[in-house]
């Protein structure tokens, strides 16, 4: 049997396998492994072959932690394989291969954090039209007037970039869309996923006690579809702590952008449904918006990396702060019982003195540092 439909079998027999693991998995095989071994007999693949697959991997650009995980994903297919004596012992046999060496991420300051999230929902005021050459020309508004931008742009991409950047350095009006400056710092401040942040109800947030309640999380699929599940970890379903700081912007959203019912989405996309990190991404203009602040490659996660690195700094216990953090390897009966002893209370207030204490000089302690991720 060739590997490819040996592989395939394998994920399909693991009915226990959570949506996104096996989503994982199919785009592994797919992406990295099926292009290099996928037609060769399963009973003819060789340690030399492995080796072979996995330096051609890493000479095509894949990341050590991106070949990690195929190598890990191709070891317990063919050990599998050595179970079942399809093959008399398993040839993925590379010591370290399966390694993952955590990539440093960056912390950004407290003051980064504010100036991202009032960066989002900038949008230049003017527009890119076509002309007759195949070339194209942008109109934009500057002190309440239209006016014609002598240059003409080859692309409409590049004639879009130019509008956008005249908006961000002030040669151009703007308007300010403020609905996702509350995503941004709720999920910094609260140490939120992606998908946890973008499944949030209007009950779920209570200004008053200034919680946050992680009961789901949307995944999205590889065939593109959104599902609501359980969040990534057991430990996932948490309540947290909202900084005082951050509740006037909480809930200046509220009143203006969610509606007025306990299930209706804190953060809705563009026609009231699921926010997509792709829509996300388009309509705030993410990777334009972070290399202009001299972050070139920040990734939304970074925030969460961001709070947590925050969150570290209290001094609470570790189960209290592994608990606030959603990780796995704490017990469910630790976020009822950090809870109880007022733990999270004190990481809360811990990290309102860093939001009051920022400056214009950006001196927020160890923030803005390099630093491994979890």
């Amino acid at each position: 049997m060739k590997l490819k439909d040996y592989a395939e079998t394998w994920i399909a027999e693991r009915p226990g396998l959570r949506p996104r693991t096996v989503d994982l998995y199919r785009w592994l095989l797919k992406k990295h492994i099926v292009p290099y071994l996928g037609n060769a007999a399963v009973a003819k693949i060789s340690t030399a072959m492995v080796r072979q697959w996995r330096a051609d991997l890493l000479g095509n650009g894949v990341s050590v932690s991106m070949a990690a995980k195929a190598y890990r994903l191709l070891r317990a297919v063919l050990m599998t394989a050595a179970d079942d004596q399809v093959i008399p012992r398993n040839p993925c046999r590379i010591r370290g291969a399966g390694d993952e060496h955590a990539q440093e991420r960056p912390v950004l300051t407290v003051a980064q954090v504010f100036e991202l999230a009032d960066r989002v929902g900038r949008r230049p005021i003017g527009n890119v039209r076509k002309v007759k050459n195949g070339a194209y020309r942008l109109r934009f508004q500057r002190h309440g007037e239209m006016r014609t931008h002598p240059e003409v742009f080859a692309t409409r991409g590049e004639a879009d970039r130019a509008l956008w950047k005249m908006g961000m350095d002030g040669r151009g009006d703007c308007t300010h869309d403020r609905r996702f400056r509350a995503l941004v710092l709720l999920a910094t401040f609260a140490s939120l996923r992606w998908g946890e942040v973008s499944a949030l109800r209007r009950a779920d947030v209570d200004l008053d006690a200034r919680t946050v309640r992680v009961r789901v999380a949307f995944v999205e699929r590889s065939s593109g579809g959104l599902v609501l599940g359980p969040p990534k970890s057991r430990a996932g379903r948490r309540t947290v702590g909202i900084p005082q700081a951050i509740v006037p912007a909480l809930r200046e959203h509220m009143e203006t952008y969610v509606k007025d019912e306990p299930g209706a989405l804190m953060f809705p996309g563009a026609k009231g449904g699921p926010l997509r990190r792709s829509g996300f991404n388009t309509r705030t203009r993410w990777v334009d918006v972070v290399t202009e602040m001299g972050l070139s490659g920040l990734h939304f996660h970074d925030l969460r990396h961001t709070g947590n690195m925050l969150a570290a700094e209290s001094g609470v216990g570790l189960k209290d702060l592994m608990a606030r953090m959603g990780h796995d390897n704490v017990r469910a009966a630790m976020i009822y019982q950090h809870a109880v002893r007022g733990a999270d209370h004190v990481i809360t207030d811990a990290i309102d003195k860093h939001i009051g204490g920022r400056d214009d000089e950006g001196d927020d302690g160890t923030a803005g540092v390099l630093v491994p991720t979890a």
